[in-house]
Parts: C-alpha cells; structure tokens; sequence
C-alpha cells in the first residue's frame, strides 16, 4: 500500500483503512481502547493518523487466525475515529477509538500493507408503527433482566448503570449494553448484524437471559466450592485431632501420614469421581489401620498398583510415512507386501486418528520377523513398546488378574504391561496368540476378548483392580505362527497380515546386510571376518532348512566363534570364509534334499504339504503285489482324511483302469501299499488327492511319474480337483526343492496373486481342474486316453499371465 491511497466517497461508498478485530466489537457512540500488534493493523493506523482518516472496524470470525482473508471477516462493522495513538512497544501500538456509525463492507482488499475496505453506511431501520407494542414491552423486559443482572453482579460501573436506567431509548439501549456488559463477542457481532430495532431488542432481551442464568448457575458452583472447602477444613482439623490423639497414646502414625501421602497423590491424577471416590475409600480404611495389620499390607500393594497406572499420561503419534517407510526398510530385508500393509494402517490412523479397532495379527513361520516388525512399528509411530508372551498361558487370571481376596492376588499382565509403558496408548504385542490353551480354570482366549474388542476394552476390568481402564487407545498386535489355532471369535476381532517364508536369494540378502554385521559387532570381529557369496549360500543350503532366518544367525554366530579363537590364539590375523572352508569351521553338512522323486520314476509322486513353520514336500510311494488278495496298506502315520483320500483314488484308479492300460481283473488280484516317508511325522488333510491317484496311476500302469512335478489339490469320486490351502507356502517348498512345475487346482489360480515373485519366476504353475489333466501333465507318456473317458486331457498352459490383478486369501487347510 502506498501513501496513494486516499479517502474517497462514491455514491455513498466510503474507501478507508481497515483493521480487523480479533474477538472484540466496537458500537458506534462508544469509546474504546485496545492493543494492536499485527504489521498491517499497525500500518492501518499510521496511515489513518498522517492522513487524519476514519478508519473501519470489523470483527474476524477465527481469532486464531493471522492474516485473515475477506470472506473470514463479517459483513458488518463501525466506521471509527482514533482519538489517541500510543506506541508500547516497536510491535506494539495502543489506541483509543470512538465509533461513529455502522457501515457494511462492500469490497476488501487484502493483498497491500494494510486491509483497505470499500463500505457504505448502514443506519438500523427504526421500530414501525405496528411494532410499537411489542417493542415497548420489550424494553420494558431489558430494563428487568438488567436489573436481575445488576443484582447478582453488583461489580457493574456505576456510570454504565446510571446510562441504562436514566435511558429509554431503545436504539441507544441495543448498542450501550453489549458494548459494556461481559456478553460473548458472538452474541456482540450478531447485534452488530441484525438491521431492524425491533431484531435488536429481541436479541438483546435473549441475551440479558442467558447472562441471567449463566450467574445464577456461577453463584450455585461457588455455593457448591464453598461447602466443599468447608467440608475439606473440618476432614482436615479432624485428622489432625486423631493424629495428635495417637501421639498421646504412643501408638505408631505412620498409617496416617501414609494415608495423607496415598490421598494427595490420587488427587493429583485428577481422576473421575467415581474412581477416586473408590481408591479415597480404601485409603480412608488404611489410615484407621495399624501400620503391622496384613490388610493394610494388602491395600498399600493394591493403592499402589493404581497409582502406578498410567491413567492420564500419553506420548503423542508420529504418522510421518516417509519415516516409516525407512525404518521398515532399515530393520528388514524384502517383505514388500507386508511392508505396504503396515504402512497403508498407519496411513488410515494419520487420516482418521481418531478411528479404534485396527488389530494387527501378524501370522507366518517362526522366525520371520513378526516381533521385531513390531518393534519397527512402535519406533516409527513414537509409541512405548511392551511385549506380552501368551505362549502357554492357561490360567484366565494372568490376562484379568486376581481377585484381592485370594493371598498373593496380582493384576494380569496386560495392567502389568501397562505399569511397564508408562502411557495410555503403548503399542502392546501379544507374542505366539496361537499357544493359548484353556482348562479347568478358564479361558484365556475368552479373557482376551474383552481387551482386543473396540467395543468393550474403553472399560476393560481386571479384577484386581476392580475399576474400569480404558484400552481403546493401545495399538494392539499380535503375533501367530498357525492362523487356524486362533479362536474363531479372536480371530474375528483382528486384521490379519501374513508373512511368507523367505527364498533363498533373501536369506542370502538378510545375511549379508543384517545378520553378519549384527553378529561382527556382536563378537568383537569388526573389520577382522569376511564372508564370501559362496559361504553364506552354503550356510543357506547346507546347514540350515527354515522358513525363516534364526538358525541362519546361530550358525553365523557358530562360524564366528570358530574365528575369534583363532584369531585370539594368533593364528590369524584376518579370516575369510569361503565356501571351501565350512566343512572345516562347521562339519558336514548335514541338511540333504528330501526323499523326492527327482528321475523319472515309475510309483513315485510329489506332493506339497503345509505346516505351521512352512511349507514341505510330501513324496507318495505305492507298490504292487501280484498274487495277492486285493488288500491295501496305508501306512507313513497317515491321518483319516488323507486315508479316505486314499480310498478316492483307488475308486477313479478302479473305475478309469482300461483308460490308462491297466488290467481291472489284476486289481482284483494284487495287494496295493500306499507309504508316505518319514513314517513318524503325522500327515492329515485332502490335498494330497492329486498325489495319491498319480503314484497309483503310475505304478500300476508302469508309466513314470516325472521327476521335475510337484502337485496338490484335493479329489471328488469324480475325478473332479477342488481347491486347497497354503499354496504360497506349498510353492515356495517346491521352489527350495528345485521342481520346474507345480498343479495346481484350477480355483487356486487367485491365490498366485501372493506367491512371491522370485517363486513364479523360477517355476511353472499350470491350474488342473480335473484328474485326467493331472495324469496328463505329470505321466511321462501318458497312452492314449479312450473316448469313454468323461474328462479328457486338456492342453495346460502356465498362468503366469492369468494371476488377476486382486489378492484373494488361501482357503484355510490342514497339513496336506
């Protein structure tokens, strides 16, 4: 802004300088001082004074804010003459103002060093004749609610009493007592708005009320403090008549002054009243104890506990994701499905804070990184970080606590985790959920439904504590090696995010960046090891066999130890392990492929299984005996569902034998043996159905199986492939095998939308939907299929490109 401007009129419209108010409302006929301390406020005022301007007062709707724009600034306001300018300070300014008339802002210009305001006066229409009445039983009601005012505020100004009872001027009256009575500046700007006089005196009237009303309920709540601090005088003067009693008698009063202890502490957590009514209870039964009276031990413990809970105490969140991101990539290698899950919660929680109920269950094989991602979690949202482990927890009263009848109660460990954190709203990891167990004395999985359940953990009781605590704040997560161990109901109640087993190439990749420094450092060999590319993959593919990486570190660890003796000894300086030199450092190696049919051999399948630490192989063998009776023998401790699997395909293998040239009256005759191997490992579960019929296919037609398949998928009497669960698991254990081609049933084909890249890349999964295309894809040279068979084999195409662009979760499966 310039010292161009001027002070126009044009057509009744006036140009003056502007200053917004900020929670203030000035009257016309009223003089008021104020500060002013914004630049273009101070600049306003300066300019008006040199040029002896008016300047044009109007309110801001936010006061918080510091530049204002027009459309934050009411309509109307008062065109004002400065009376007095006095500088307190070099950015700070006192004046003293009197309003002239109200004037509405037709335009306001913004962007110049100081708000320059287009406006055009804006007089009250007065009272019509028809309204006369009712505006004189109005002033009239003015006149009684001020004087109700005045009695219970009898701090009024003299003069402002004076003025409004020597004054029955109704356009005088509407302006005169907002502007000098404590109405809201709300209440003051809607006067300021309201354009008619009879509005006005509407408004003022329901004003005068509700100040009426707010000073009666003011007089019962200093009514109420009055009796309050009463009440507290007299406790206190008898407490000190007992204390004073106690010291005639020479009786202990460590109790009492303990009791005054326990008493301001409570009060210092500013709790409810009904808590703090409960915990002054017990404190008022401990002060009438002697200081040796094993209750008082039992209340002291119990008054403790509470007060240790953090019941007001919170840290503040940190939903930067870039931040997180980094942090997720800094702890763990790959992971990049589970990493976007996690950040796309923390996403929805920066969006929706104040959103309740996001459980995450972290599920996958041991040694994974499920705990430590949540560390990486808590550390990236500046949260506490306190970890629960469940495993074998069968009694309900380590998560509820016990009740303070019993000697030796305590509360559960999620009040004990609590206690730990120091704050309302820790991250909590509820570690292994799937190792709970419920018996005679309850169900902990039941217990634990109340603390993960948004509806109901706001009043999470334990029983120790016997009061409500409010868990709706904590970040729970869990952790699970088997998602089907979990209760139903528990299971309902989180966001499950699964973790893969890892493929070689990470372990390889996890080794290096994370595992060896780690353990370097760990062992004092900074600088002093080295590993090269051939031992860590030798260490991956001799002397461990997981799905994650902890054995991998403890044979690390082993190398290290190995070297820090000689080194320490002086045999060494410097160690480089290579390949070459593990046999020496760690022995054989003593992990060896599995029992598979890696040639292409005649009654030998592969199949893939699913268990709760990763995926496996499970080879089928079948053998036939001539001269026999047509007995069957199952045996490899097979469960019943794979045993009626069994049943199955011998019944297709019974019903399609001429189709696959074999003698239906030589199975009348021979004895068939169907063994899984490692006998001694339990095997249930449909899904080696496929498997089953293609080593019987095999070794009663004598076709070989080829050695590079591996196959699932459960069978109908039919011939029809259903589908199973765990493919991504099954897949990677056929990728660890070193199989070229995995069948698949045809419906599992959405469930290669989570098999790890690196798994479709190096294998071919070709989806089967029914038996005569398994036996097609997996017998060396299958002969001719006859045209009384209803499903013939089909051309199998892999389905690379037909993974859809949507995950879809595995079907839950057993073993097999």
């Amino acid at each position: 802004m310039s010292e161009k401007v001027t002070v126009k009129v044009e057509r009744n419209i006036l140009h003056l300088p502007a200053i917004a108010l900020r929670g203030l409302v000035v009257f016309p006929n009223n003089l008021l001082h104020f500060e002013v301390g914004r630049d273009k406020s101070i600049a306003a005022v300066e300019w008006a004074v040199r040029n002896k301007s008016e300047v044009f007062l109007i309110a801001q709707k936010d006061m918080k804010a510091e530049d204002p724009k027009a459309e934050e600034m009411y309509q109307y306001g008062v065109v004002a003459e400065i009376k007095q300018v006095m500088r307190v300070s070099d950015d700070l300014v006192r004046i003293l103002v009197e309003g002239k008339f109200r004037a509405k802002r037709t335009e306001l210009d913004t962007d110049g060093s100081f708000l320059l305001a287009s406006v055009r006066p804006a007089p009250v229409r007065p009272i019509k004749a028809e309204e006369e009445t009712e505006a004189e039983a109005l002033l009239r009601n003015v006149k009684t609610s001020f004087d109700a005012v005045l009695s219970m505020n009898p701090r009024i100004s003299k003069d402002v009493v004076f003025a409004v009872t020597s004054n029955n001027d109704p356009a005088f009256l509407c302006e005169y007592i907002p502007a000098n009575l404590l109405f809201r500046f709300e209440d003051k700007q809607a006067v300021m708005e309201e354009s008619t006089l009879i509005g006005r005196l509407r408004l003022l009237v329901e004003r005068l009320h509700r100040e009426r009303r707010m000073l009666e309920i003011d007089k019962e709540i200093a009514q109420k403090v009055d009796e309050a601090m009463d009440k507290n005088q007299r406790d206190y003067y008898l407490h000190e008549q007992m204390h004073m009693i106690s010291q005639e008698l020479g009786e202990d009063d460590d109790t009492t002054a303990e009791a005054e202890e326990y008493r301001r502490r409570i009060q210092e957590l500013h709790l409810d009243e009904e808590r703090e009514k409960k915990l002054l209870k017990e404190v008022d039964r401990l002060a009438k104890m002697q200081s040796s009276n094993q209750e008082g031990t039992v209340i002291r413990t119990y008054l403790d506990t509470c007060l240790d809970l953090p019941w007001n105490s919170f840290t503040e969140d940190d939903l930067d994701i870039a931040k997180a991101q980094r942090i997720l990539d800094r702890d763990h290698y790959g992971l990049k499905k589970v990493k976007d899950r996690i950040l796309e919660v923390l996403a929805v929680r920066k969006l929706a804070p104040d959103v309740k109920g996001q459980i995450i269950c972290l599920v996958g094989p041991p040694g994974v990184g499920k705990t430590s991602i949540a560390r990486s979690i808590a550390e990236s949202l500046n949260r506490k970080y306190v970890r629960i482990s469940l495993g074998g927890v069968r009694d309900e009263a380590e998560i509820r606590g016990h009740r303070r009848t019993y000697i030796g109660a305590m509360p559960g460990k999620i009040i004990n985790a609590m206690i730990s954190a120091k704050s309302s709203n820790p991250l909590m990891l509820l570690d292994e959920i799937d190792k709970l167990a419920g018996d005679f004395r309850g169900d902990p999985a039941a217990a634990l439904l109340e603390a993960l359940d948004p509806e109901q953990n706001t009043t999470f009781n334990d029983h120790f504590i016997d009061m409500p605590f409010d868990l709706s704040h904590v970040l729970f997560i869990t952790t699970a090696n088997d998602l089907s161990a979990i209760p139903g109901p528990l299971r309902d109640r989180m966001d499950v995010i699964e973790l893969p087993s890892y493929t070689r190439v990470e372990k390889y990749n996890i080794a290096r960046k994370h595992l060896v420094p780690k353990q370097l450092k760990a062992c004092g060999l900074a600088g002093k090891v080295t590993f090269s590319q051939s031992a860590l993959y030798g260490i991956i593919d001799g002397y461990t066999r997981e799905a994650g990486v902890r054995t991998l570190e403890r044979t690390i660890t082993s190398v290290l130890r190995k070297c820090a003796r000689k080194i320490a000894s002086g045999e060494a300086e410097n160690v480089s392990v290579t390949g070459s030199s593990l046999e020496e450092l760690l022995g054989p190696r003593f992990v060896k492929p599995d029992f598979l049919n890696r040639t292409n051999a005649i009654g030998i399948a592969n199949g893939l299984a699913w268990t709760s630490i990763g995926g496996e192989t499970l080879p089928i063998e079948v053998q036939v005996m001539d001269n026999g009776s047509g007995k069957i023998t199952v045996t490899g401790s097979l469960g019943d569902v794979m045993k009626e699997s069994a049943q199955l395909a011998i019944t297709y293998v019974r019903v399609h034998a001429e189709e696959y040239g074999i003698d239906p009256e030589r199975l009348k005759k021979c004895d068939l043996h169907i063994h899984a191997p490692e006998g001694a490992v339990p095997k249930d579960g449909p899904s080696a159905g496929v498997t089953l019929t293609t080593a019987l296919v095999s070794c009663l037609s004598g076709i070989p199986v080829r050695g590079d398949v591996a196959m699932t998928g459960e069978i109908t009497l039919h011939g029809n492939v259903l589908p199973i669960g765990g493919l991504r698991e099954k897949s990677m254990a056929a990728y660890r095998e070193g199989m070229k081609t995995v069948l698949i049933p045809k419906d599992n084909v959405p469930d290669l939308y989570e098999v790890d890249d690196e798994v479709k890349k190096n294998l071919t999964f070709l989806p089967m939907s029914d038996l005569a295309q398994v036996l097609n894809a997996a017998l060396l040279k299958p002969k001719s299929v006859s045209a009384r068979h209803p499903h013939p084999a089909k051309k199998t195409k892999p389905v690379e490109a037909a993974i859809p662009p949507t995950p879809e979760k595995p079907k839950p499966g057993a073993v097999c």
